[in-house]
């Protein structure tokens, strides 16, 4: 199945026919062990339609269309000129400048949608092409995008939390507070790692460096103030409990074209224009949501998962051992299955052996949160890197070797959370004694 889906892929056949195709082959592979009786082409068609409907059959992805079209709205009336206008004064000392605005808008989104694909094709549609156009590292722009658009899985609110909660019965609230630290560590790895990068090659970045005193950035952040007042009432709104991310992204859209509106940006045609390519964006994310929901429902009924858990759990390992291999399981389950498919799938096997090993469910919760941001970006199911390539019209492979080292830092964020557990218990155990 790996195999074929990588012929599928590498042939320019769309991603969600690929996978679906893959997952066709995985059957028609598996059907000497079916009774005779079934035909091999029904159960193909049942399980495709099954999956294609419990995939799409939720209110939660609502949210998506309305945040794409927000991010849509606000890429065509040029507010994200305004919006890097703005912050360009306060990013023009720091090596990477704007390079930067993937990170703090990628962390701004997480915290608003929960999606790691809203997240990553509403800031994707925002940033990409202002950066290009003003002479900024393209692979480095891609990279950043990347690797920021997975958190969010890791700053909640966050879908993987909630049914990893469920699943363990963990605390979800305690869940989404030990998120948080972790979080603000991985976006901050990956500002250290572009500041890095602009020190060995400046190119990366334009050479000007214009001055501005304190009294002039006040002044060029007035464009802020707009946009800003739109992410607050966003964010604010699910934090007070007033709205549902649904909701918030539905304000989100009407305060976006409000703004458009105001600063005189809107026309028909851009109206008309930010609709199509919603839709058309909407949907690239929503196939391919279908192909890998599709995929994972094969992969879990030929055994595969099951079978890699058992096996694991067969080699009484020692408890960083253990955790070693799991991570490695974890990888590799990355490249064929989705996150959420992931959790649903092993949990059950490897919590009560890890549980046993001495690790904590809340501590487990947090890493297994991270490896599944891991198969957002690991080929050849990243689903991050996939909706990059739509909203970008990159070659895959550029985006897999502009992603790597980013995928070497959260690597390296797992190795630090396995090392220095308290990372993830700090913030729970300080609200629980207060």
């Amino acid at each position: 199945m790996f195999g074929i889906m990588f012929v599928f892929l590498l042939s320019g056949l769309w991603i969600g026919f690929s996978l679906i195709a893959a997952a066709m082959c995985g059957m028609l592979l598996y059907k000497f062990n079916l009774p005779p009786t079934l035909s091999i082409w029904s159960k193909i068609g049942s399980l495709l339609a099954n999956s294609v409907w419990n995939s799409m059959d939720s209110f939660s992805l609502t949210a998506l269309p309305l945040f794409v079209l927000m991010g849509e709205v606000l890429y065509n009336t040029a507010i994200s000129t305004k919006l890097l206008n703005g912050l360009l004064p306060w990013f023009q000392r720091i090596p990477g400048k704007l390079l930067h605005i993937n990170v703090v808008a990628c962390s701004l989104f997480a915290a608003v949608s929960g999606s790691s694909a809203a997240t990553t094709a509403t800031v994707g549609k925002i940033t990409l092409e202002e950066l290009s156009r003003r002479g900024y590292n393209r692979d480095l722009a891609l990279g950043s995008l990347a690797g920021a658009g997975t958190l969010g899985f890791l700053i909640p609110p966050s879908l993987i939390m909630i049914i990893y909660g469920v699943l363990s019965d963990t605390s979800i609230g305690k869940l989404f507070i030990a998120g948080i630290i972790p979080g603000l560590i991985l976006g901050g790895m990956y500002s250290t790692f572009i500041i890095i990068r602009a020190l060995i090659n400046p190119d990366v970045a334009p050479k000007e460096v214009e001055k501005y005193t304190f009294k002039e950035k006040l002044k060029q952040s007035r464009e802020l103030f707009p946009v800003l007042f739109l992410i607050f009432i966003v964010l604010g709104g699910i934090y007070l409990g007033f709205t549902t991310p649904t909701e918030a992204a539905a304000i989100g859209v009407i305060g976006s074209y409000l703004l458009a509106l105001i600063f005189r940006n809107l026309t028909w045609k851009i109206f008309v224009q930010s609709l199509l390519n919603a839709v058309m964006t909407t949907c690239m994310i929503c196939f391919i949501i279908c192909g890998a929901a599709f995929l994972s429902q094969v992969v879990g009924f030929t055994g595969i998962a099951r079978a890699l858990s058992e096996y694991i759990a067969g080699l009484h390992l020692s408890p960083y051992v253990l955790i070693f291999v799991i991570g490695l399981m974890y990888l590799f389950l990355g490249m064929l299955l989705d996150g959420i498919s992931i959790v649903v799938m092993t949990l059950p096997i490897v919590l009560p052996i890890v549980t046993a090993a001495g690790f904590k469910p809340l501590w487990f919760g947090i890493f297994l949160v991270i490896m599944v941001e891991l198969s957002q970006i690991t080929p050849p199911v990243g689903f991050s890197l996939f909706v990059i390539q739509g909203i970008s019209g990159e070659d895959i492979g550029r985006i897999l070797k502009a992603t790597f080292p980013f995928f070497c830092i959260m690597i390296l964020m797992v190795i630090i959370l396995t090392a220095f557990p308290d990372i993830v218990f700090y913030l729970p155990q300080k609200m629980v004694g207060k």
